[in-house]
């Protein structure tokens, strides 16, 4: 689910028209080495904390169909979880960098949630809602500050980025539906190992059991 978010950030970045200015977005610690081997404009969207919201754990499982309409497997309910990024922007200029960081502001404070042509892999098949939250940071998340001495690299201008996104429950597979019928076996006491013994009670669907009767072969035989 992480690099899912990934992808539909960097989407949604270059969108903004980064792509077409030559600007690279990545997702690499803004390190002090990082920094120095940089040599083209670059933003760099870091992600430095992931909380579970327990307040959306649910409880329920989901089924899932086949093109029959037969429940084939059960999920688990989804897990949320609280993605925080460090947004920033690298240039040769500080003019350079304000002017990207604006860019970048400027398309994520117009986003809410992130789109269905960005979602992709299990977040696309889930069909949930995937929240953005620009210009903040998670309650409980470290400071940028902290974030920044953590890493050992100078403070410079940041945006804080939090997406709440579902991470898909555990499938397990059910069995196959039941499709033969109740079978009744009556035998007469004093010969116990009659071969035919058994017969398939009777189907509404067919009027004439014909020749082999309802203990026919299956191949003629709808399903009950």
């Amino acid at each position: 689910m992480i690099h899912e978010v990934d992808e539909a950030l960097r989407g949604l970045l270059d969108g903004s028209g980064l792509a077409a200015s030559g600007v690279e977005v990545v997702f690499d610690a803004p390190t002090r080495d990082w920094a120095a081997r940089r040599s083209a404009p670059t933003v760099c969207v870091f992600l430095y904390d992931i909380r579970e919201d327990n307040t959306r754990r649910g409880s329920s499982s989901g089924e899932i169909y086949d093109d029959e309409g037969l429940v084939v497997a059960r999920r688990a309910p989804a897990r949320w979880f609280e993605l925080t990024y460090l947004v920033t922007a690298w240039a040769s200029r500080p003019q350079d960098e304000h002017r990207l960081l604006s860019q970048v502001l400027a398309r994520l404070v117009s986003t809410d949630t992130l789109g269905p042509e960005l979602l992709t892999g299990s977040l696309a098949e889930l069909g949930l809602i995937v929240g953005l939250d620009a210009g903040g940071t998670g309650l409980d998340a470290p400071a940028a500050s902290d974030v920044w001495s953590a890493l050992g690299g100078e403070l410079k201008p940041s945006l804080g980025v939090r997406v709440r996104a579902p991470l898909a429950g555990i499938t397990r597979v059910v069995g196959p539906p039941v499709t033969d019928g109740l079978v009744v076996r009556s035998v007469p006491h004093a010969e116990p190992d009659v071969a035919d013994a058994a017969r398939r009670l009777r189907y509404t669907e067919i009027g004439d059991p014909g020749r082999e009767g309802f203990g026919g072969s299956r191949e003629r035989r709808p399903q009950p």
